[in-house]
């Protein structure tokens, strides 16, 4: 028979997989690393035979194909995907109380010593879930919200030590294996230096610096950075039997080929974990690379799936935070920057001073009454700090080191950028605003450049300096956006005229012309000759796909006050399109699991605004979309309009697994139990959830009773239930 109609037998497609694997590696090796392993005859070898079998074939050329894609320029897209599991953050100790209060309640839930426990360094990097199937790396993503990160496959396949293919002979049939990948403190400081060599800025410090490398669209860049990765944890395991502790797995994940730490230790009690916290405290910087603080385990599988997890974070981990280290400097000036809600914020411009890894020159200073609370004055020598080891925080002055010749901070009465007078929103705020929303630049510019960040249209070719020149007027020239309404509406035509002013990189102020003594201006969207520069074109181009982000990005996109990625995601998947969010009462609004009243009144007071709902027709004229549609596979909505709280250790399901199934079928996950509560699925170890759901007579479903629950549908589980089975 023709082999087109019955397909390849097995073992023409056993050897096209393994041809087309070593092709796709020696591709990767020769175009993106720049370092080949095989030779030229050796590959053209394996292509010859892929042709071959494909002649012979032909359902074996596919366009996944090496022979339909060799040359072709490798990118990273950086597309949305789902973990496999959900990638949990820690809750955080600051001190030994928070440390015996952990201890203490693990000790309750497992009605046992929970120990013994593993301590291992906090790196200060990128985390990152790798997934292998069938020993192959199949895919890389970043964290993003714990249950959708951005794929960054290629990039990650060019990190030094992470294994393209798992080896042993106990290789797991799917194995989603979890870390950090960072830039050690020697490659921080050499890439710098390289970086400074070519005329470009350095990087602030090596998170900063591993997080924008393993962002490059082109993995040919991020493969010129010494990357590293050091593998935690694991999320999905099938096939092989899983080891019993977590150091037990560190051994397990070493012999597979992956990097794992060598700097852990396995202890038995509290007075042992605060010896190894005090060891790294005073050894901070010995490790190859930056660590902010100490992550103590439970050592044993099963203790920890007993323990299970808050909505957050598991109960079996913890991860104490070292105190941020200090540094004084000078404080040259505290002036004040106006955000995107109006805020007016002082902040503090010091000599540029490095703390905890990172050049800082500016340092927030919240509001007056701050100022004054801590009693700095302009000219101070102040202590700075990173409040969590992130945010440059102005601890206080150094008084003994004054000279006479400081002064006092007066908070300005108007807006430094509009002029308009500044007012509090409401009586007892601390904070002053500007009320000019609709036209102030300061506010204009900080939505616009909010609304192409990641979180919301993500269009990474609309960054601050873009959305300062498209907000900024220069006389008498007017600015192309004066309202968000006006983004989705710029053409070529609209940002050649566009000048922008040439400020000095140090001071911040407007660099003059010495024959005209006015401020010197520049073509900011176009190039010498006259052409669209290459970043305005790649502005339009992601623009226009921004225009399909969904519905929640929109919505994060408008700014309405207290509307944050989780927020806007569960508006969204509860009323589905704009129109309807728009129409819907307070009363409604707040119904929705975690927006309540005062986000419910920023939302119908939001859309009270005439500017407001213009630049909601406008985006919609534009093409914006609007709506959500259903998923195409979307199977049979047995739970719609139920809604479930679930805890607990169930058996044959996560926590996150029992949710999407409840969600796929139409019902709604709830944090706590309420008189509008459906059903309250219960695990082991269920707390005080299951406690309230007995008090106010809420159906109760275990392990079995979710079983008919999803198999049967809501009558039958209520029945169950009803029965005192489930």
């Amino acid at each position: 028979m023709d082999a087109e109609v019955e397909g390849a037998p097995a073992a023409a497609r056993e050897r096209h997989a393994e041809l087309a694997e070593l092709a796709e590696e020696a591709n990767w090796r020769y175009y993106v690393l720049d370092s080949p392993t095989v030779s030229d005859a050796q590959y053209d070898g394996w292509m010859g035979e892929l042709r071959e079998l494909e002649q012979e074939h032909p359902d074996l050329r596919t366009p996944d194909s090496p022979t339909q894609k060799v040359g072709a320029p490798i990118s990273t897209e950086f597309a949305a995907v789902d973990h496999l599991q959900r990638m949990e953050s820690l809750d955080n100790a600051f001190d030994e109380a928070d440390l015996i209060g952990w201890q203490a309640r693990a000790e309750r839930l497992a009605e046992a010593d929970p120990g013994p426990y593993l301590c291992e360094l906090k790196i200060d990097g990128l985390a990152v879930a790798l997934l292998y199937e069938k020993g192959r790396l199949v895919r890389a993503a970043t964290r993003g919200d714990g249950r959708t990160g951005e794929d960054v496959t290629p990039n990650v396949r060019t990190v030094k030590g992470v294994p393209h293919r798992l080896k042993g002979a106990d290789v797991p049939d799917l194995v989603e294996v979890r870390g950090e990948v960072f830039l050690p403190v020697e490659g921080f400081r050499r890439l710098n230096e390289q970086l400074m060599d070519v005329g470009r800025p350095p990087f602030a410090n090596p998170r900063n610096s591993a997080a924008g490398s393993l962002r490059q669209k082109d993995p040919r860049v991020t493969a010129q950075r010494p990357l590293r990765m050091i593998v935690h944890g694991v999320g999905k395991w099938e096939g092989a039997e899983p080891p019993v502790t977590q150091s037990q797995m560190y051994d397990r994940l070493q012999g597979l080929g992956l990097p794992v730490s060598d700097r852990y230790r396995v202890v038995r009690s509290l007075d042992e974990i605060r010896e190894f916290i005090g060891y790294y405290n005073e050894h901070r910087h010995d490790p190859e690379y930056e660590i902010d603080g100490v992550v103590v385990k439970v050592d044993r599988v099963t203790v920890q799936r007993q323990l299970g997890s808050t909505s957050k974070a598991p109960r079996w981990a913890i991860a104490f935070k070292y105190p941020p280290e200090e540094v004084t400097t000078k404080l040259r000036d505290i002036q004040v920057g106006v955000g995107r809600t109006g805020r007016v914020t002082p902040y503090g411009v010091m000599e540029p001073v490095v703390v905890a890894g990172s050049t800082v020159e500016r340092a927030t200073l919240h509001n007056a009454s701050e100022v004054a609370r801590k009693g700095v004055l302009i000219g101070d020598t102040v202590v700075l700090r990173k409040a969590g080891d992130v945010i440059p925080e102005i601890v206080g002055p150094v008084v003994d080191l004054r000279g006479g010749g400081e002064r006092e901070f007066v908070m300005p009465t108007h807006c430094p950028e509009c002029g308009t007078e500044l007012a509090y929103e409401r009586e007892g705020d601390a904070d002053l605003r500007c009320p000019n929303a609709r036209t102030c630049p300061a506010q204009l510019r900080e939505r616009i450049f909010f609304a192409a960040g990641r979180n919301a249209f993500d269009i990474e070719g609309l960054g601050y300096v873009a959305a300062t020149a498209l907000t900024q007027p220069i006389p008498p020239q007017e600015p192309p956006v004066r309202t968000e309404a006006d983004l989705f509406d710029l053409t070529v035509e609209r940002l050649l005229p566009i000048k922008s002013v040439v400020r000095d990189p140090d001071t911040g102020l407007p660099k003059v012309d010495p024959e005209t003594g006015e401020p010197k201006e520049v073509s900011f969207f176009a190039t010498v000759s006259g052409a669209p520069s290459k970043n305005a074109e790649k502005m339009l181009e992601e623009l226009e796909r921004a225009k399909e982000q969904p519905l929640w990005r929109v919505l994060v996109a408008l700014s309405i006050r207290h509307i944050g990625p989780p927020t806007a995601r569960a508006l969204a998947d509860e009323f589905r399109s704009l129109e309807a969010i728009a129409s819907a009462s307070e009363e409604e609004l707040a119904a929705v699991e975690g927006i309540g009243p005062r986000v419910a009144a920023a939302i119908k007071d939001w859309f009270a605004v005439d500017w407001h709902r213009e630049i909601v027709d406008r985006w919609k004229a534009a093409g914006v979309r609007m709506a959500d549609e259903p998923p195409a596979d979307q199977g049979p909505q047995t739970l719609e309009g139920l809604a479930f709280v679930v805890t607990g250790t169930l058996a044959g399901f996560t926590r996150d697994e029992a949710g999407e199934a409840i969600t796929s079928r139409g019902g709604k996950v709830t944090a706590s139990v309420s008189k509008k509560t459906s059903f309250v699925v219960v695990g082991e170890n269920p707390g005080s959830k299951y406690d309230k759901a007995v008090k106010l007579g809420v159906p109760i479903l275990d392990d079995q009773g979710f079983q008919v629950l999803l198999e049967q549908g809501p009558d039958a589980a209520e029945a169950v239930a009803a029965r005192g089975e489930g």
